[in-house]
Parts: structure tokens; C-alpha cells; sequence
């Protein structure tokens, strides 16, 4: 795990899950970032989500939401493996499996809840003081 250059040191209340080479992850943090806002980085590479914190994720986004079904870890998956996903179970062991289907970043927010995507305006109302 990483901290946000703003982080004081103790864990921060925002935790954001991504691979740090893709776009978005890194759009996002640069927006938490320019704006002084703590958050702790956290690289599914090198620190894959376990079934718990999966299956609150799908819970709070749904899968249709948490995987990604445009990058090319998904086109690359057979039609079976494909059409499980749509299911729950199916969804977890594919997460498992390959974290890089993951939709990014997962956010879990101070308050408990998780978002999936960056959003400025959606972040930006979330985090409005």
C-alpha cells in the first residue's frame, strides 16, 4: 500500500484500488492528490482484493458495474468463463483469478461506501466540505 503524498502517516479514510499504469487510476489519483487530499493507494498486483473485500465491492456495485467488459483482460476470456461472470460466484472467482477485470479504481470511502470509476464531479460533491 501506498499514501497519497498528502497522508500525514496514520491510515487514511480513502482507499483507492487500481493498477498504477492505467489511465484512469492514475487521473485519479493526480485529482486526489492536487487537491490535498489523504488516500492510501492500493496495487492489485501486488496486493490482490480478497473474497471478503470482493464480495463487498460487488454488493455495493454490482458486477454489470465492478468488471470491466471492455479491456482486453475480458476479450481475451472464453465465452463460458464470460457468461459465469454474470453471476455472482462466477464474478468472484473470475476477480480472483484475474483482478486485472476489475473496473478502476474501487473506492472505498470514508463513510464505508465503494465507487467504481473516477468521476471529478461525483468525487468533487462527495468530498465538497
Amino acid at each position: 500500500m501506498e499514501r497519497g503524498r498528502y497522508d500525514a502517516g496514520m491510515a487514511s479514510p480513502i482507499r483507492l484500488h487500481g493498477i498504477p499504469n492505467c489511465d484512469t487510476v492514475k487521473k485519479a489519483r493526480a485529482w486526489l492528490n492536487e487537491r490535498g487530499i489523504a488516500h492510501d493507494f492500493v496495487d492489485f498486483k501486488k496486493s490482490a482484493p480478497d473474497a471478503t473485500q470482493l464480495l463487498r465491492w460487488l454488493q455495493a456495485a454490482g458486477g454489470e458495474r465492478l468488471i470491466n467488459r471492455k479491456g482486453s483482460t475480458w476479450r481475451a476470456l472464453d465465452a463460458a468463463t464470460q457468461a459465469a461472470a454474470s453471476e455472482a460466484a462466477g464474478a468472484l472467482t473470475l476477480m480472483q483469478a484475474q483482478p486485472s477485470v476489475i473496473k478502476r479504481p474501487v473506492v472505498e470511502w470514508a463513510d464505508g461506501s465503494v465507487s467504481v470509476g473516477f468521476d471529478e464531479a461525483a468525487w468533487a460533491a462527495r468530498l465538497r466540505p
